[in-house]
């Protein structure tokens, strides 16, 4: 065989047993790192299948094969969103297709009660109002694909419920910042609370299942922790200030985001209060200063409490709502941790 080889090509080289399976090895090492690379860019967890089988030898194997999401599926979401947009637009273009859509809404017997609103593509909160006014009139656009051969925007079926699982994850979103947003009630002492909603939503859905979501959710968790980071402390002042909440409750909330920093950063708060609370001390007058020292305080202080803990359960305190799956939580960690008070505290 090796004379017929020569035979072929004259500059042909023979490597050894030894140096084959040296360099099948090689390959295999370099085909392993190109492959852990790929599996680690991928944005969403693997499914593994495994298949086993003797070879003729009675050498046993396994095949292990991995199932991902890769970024070309997440392209299924710019997609829905393009689509409600475009199919929103097309429909807003002119009164004549107004009319018309507003005819396949009756057909379908859906009442036009809210009108079609488009988004600023950099604001999130439009972009829930944009969804859930073009989600409502699903059926609508259905109706109006048939009609209207000019129409070419309607969504699938399966982009109508990529489009629905955005609007469910950014509502909150928007009813936070509807919310804090209020110009007709004080607003700084809920700052914190909502802002903690937020984080608190963020870091849920950083691990949702909705690899669409959790794309989504990575993205607005690495720019909100920029301002949490430098933002919190001041936040959390203005709900200590409210009687209703004090500092238990941004105690629970600093410990559900991350129990191994909570306590150093309620340390830091406190020493930050207690400074400001000596200067206003300083130049306070002996009757303001008996009134703080005065057991009312902790009265009143309980009776704001007390007050507080009704309106959680009504889900309003205020403009504030808390879920009650949290409110539960809260109560457990509040039971859990009392502890004496200073006059600040009070």
């Amino acid at each position: 065989m090796g004379g017929f080889l020569k035979y072929l090509n004259p500059d042909i080289r023979f490597i050894s047993r030894n140096t084959h399976a040296s360099d099948v090895m090689k390959m295999y090492e370099c085909e392993k790192e190109k492959l852990k690379i790929r599996l680690n860019s991928v944005p969403g967890m693997l499914c593994l299948t495994s298949d086993l089988w003797t070879a003729c030898t009675n050498s046993g194997y396994i095949c292990l094969t991995a199932h991902f999401v890769d970024e070309e599926w997440l392209k299924v979401a710019s997609d829905a969103l393009d689509k409600v947009r475009a199919s929103i637009k097309y429909v807003k273009a002119s009164e004549a297709r107004m009319i018309k859509f507003m005819e396949c809404a009756r057909k379908v017997d859906i009442e036009f009660t809210t009108s079609l609103c488009l988004d600023v593509p950099t604001r999130w909160n439009s972009t829930y109002l944009m969804l859930a006014s073009g989600i409502k009139y699903q059926r609508a656009f259905s109706m109006l694909e048939c009609d209207d051969l000019a129409y070419k925007h309607c969504p699938t079926e399966d982009e109508w419920e990529r489009g629905k699982a955005m609007c469910e994850f950014l509502e909150p979103f928007y009813d936070i910042t509807t919310l804090i947003s209020g110009s007709s009630y004080p607003t700084s002492n809920l700052y914190f609370m909502e802002v903690w909603n937020i984080a608190h939503l963020l870091e849920k859905n950083s691990r949702s299942r909705d690899e669409v979501v959790k794309s989504m959710c990575l993205k607005m968790q690495s720019k909100f922790e920029k301002y949490w980071e430098e933002y919190s402390d001041i936040l959390s002042m203005g709900a200590m200030f409210d009687s209703r909440m004090k500092l238990k409750l941004v105690e629970y909330c600093y410990s559900t985001l991350d129990p191994l920093s909570s306590e150093d950063k309620i340390n830091r708060l406190k020493t930050k209060l207690y400074i400001l609370y000596d200067e206003y001390k300083k130049k306070g007058d002996d009757a303001s200063l008996s009134k703080v020292s005065q057991p009312s305080g902790s009265c009143n202080s309980e009776v704001g409490e007390s007050k507080f803990m009704e309106g959680v359960r009504r889900q309003e305190v205020g403009k504030l709502k808390m879920n009650p799956n949290v409110f539960a939580a809260y109560r457990s960690y509040r039971g859990a941790t009392s502890e004496a008070k200073s006059a600040l505290d009070v």
